[in-house]
């Protein structure tokens, strides 16, 4: 497809290479800005379990020209089954496809998807820098003068930074924002083989603890649970979450009973606390931008993190493609992405909030479906 081009800048620098910086690098080099991405992590990798992949979330994926290797490599369903913790079936969620020819909704393993884009990126030649970050920026009315971590230097025309929630181009640039706060949950992860017969994403509440069940593959899947957070002075080892996660399973039924009776310490096994920040305005300052969790880190409640930071990529692009000046674009960027990322964090917190608060299946279902129909709109 070809893509409008970007006149109004000729370089950009792209800080960080997960999701919503390959998005950003992918979207600004189809429109044939010569792009620079740099990421800490020395070996570019990516750690976790499995992503549910929303409806939403897949159209973002589309417009990268991603969709059929994320179908490939991951699971599609057509729907989303809600549980009550004991296995007792209560409702299918209401998922319409919202373009024609694409998914409802899926699952992927989160290290398949970073390969199908870092091999778009290579595909586009995109340079990329690793073990690398930002320790100064100084942008004015042309441009930005970057000093790297490794003491090297170099000027762009435009500076992204798309480098996580503990985002260091944010420190340094935008000192009227801070890190994101802690919601007062955690979140479980598990990857395991698939239960027989599991055909649909699934949900499980009612419980103090709810959880969730994603296909990523023919094979295998994740299970996420959320509990109330409990700081601890040390990590749990892997026989300690082991033994802590079949410990909040034994009151589930269903499939989610079947991974507590099926699950080893083989099984990866993760947990950590949830934060959340929608960060104030203006999300820009001069020559320099943000985008993803950077700006608008969410919790897994509405499975939208990645969503939100591929379509964040991709605004940005068409917007400085769309304005005359990098200013305008920089504005019309934000003005179209921060209502939608507030609802996303707002509704998600919500979620959260009703869950810890034992709040009914019912007002759950409510809450979540709500969110999802306002994020099948255009964004």
């Amino acid at each position: 497809m070809t893509r409008e081009s970007i006149s109004s800048i000729a370089t950009a620098l792209v800080v960080g290479g997960g999701i919503g910086g390959m998005a950003t690098a992918i979207s600004l080099a189809e429109r044939g800005v010569r792009v620079d991405l740099i990421d800490l992590d020395p070996e570019w990798r990516v750690y976790g379990a499995g992503i549910t992949i929303t409806g939403p979330t897949l159209r973002a994926y589309r417009r990268l020209g991603l969709l059929e290797q994320i179908k490939k490599a991951g699971a599609i369903t057509n729907r989303t089954r809600l549980f009550r913790h004991d296995g007792t079936h209560l409702h299918d969620l209401d998922e319409p496809v919202i373009e024609e020819g694409l998914p409802a909704t899926g699952g992927i393993m989160r290290p398949v998807l970073h390969r199908i884009m870092q091999a778009r990126v290579r595909e586009l030649e995109i340079p990329v820098r690793l073990g690398l970050t930002v320790n100064h920026l100084a942008s004015d009315a042309s441009g930005v003068d970057v000093t790297f971590s490794d003491g090297t230097n170099g000027r762009y025309d435009l500076v992204a930074g798309a480098d996580s929630v503990y985002s260091t181009v944010r420190e340094l640039a935008f000192p009227h924002m801070g890190p994101a706060q802690p919601t007062g949950q955690g979140c479980w992860r598990i990857s395991i083989r698939k239960p027989p017969g599991l055909d649909a994403g699934e949900f499980f509440l009612g419980h103090d603890n709810p959880c969730g069940i994603t296909a990523c593959s023919p094979d295998n899947v994740y299970m996420w649970m959320l509990t109330r957070h409990e700081p601890r002075e040390s990590f749990m080892d892997e026989e300690e979450l082991h033994a802590a996660l079949k410990a909040l399973l034994a009151d589930f039924g269903g499939n989610a009973g079947w991974i507590r009776d099926n699950m080893t310490c083989e099984d990866w096994i993760n947990y950590r606390p949830l934060a959340a920040a929608l960060q104030p305005r203006p999300w820009s300052r001069g020559r320099i931008v943000l985008v993803g969790d950077a700006v608008h880190a969410t919790t897994p409640h509405l499975a939208s993190g990645a969503g939100m930071a591929v379509e964040s990529g991709i605004v940005l692009a068409e917007e400085l493609a769309n304005a005359d000046t990098v200013e305008a674009g920089l504005a019309a960027y934000e003005e179209r992405r921060f209502d939608r990322c507030r609802d996303v964090i707002e509704s998600s917190i919500a979620i959260g909030r009703l869950q810890l608060e034992h709040g009914p299946p019912e007002e759950h279902k409510a809450l979540l479906e709500g969110a999802l129909t306002r994020l099948n709109a255009p964004f």
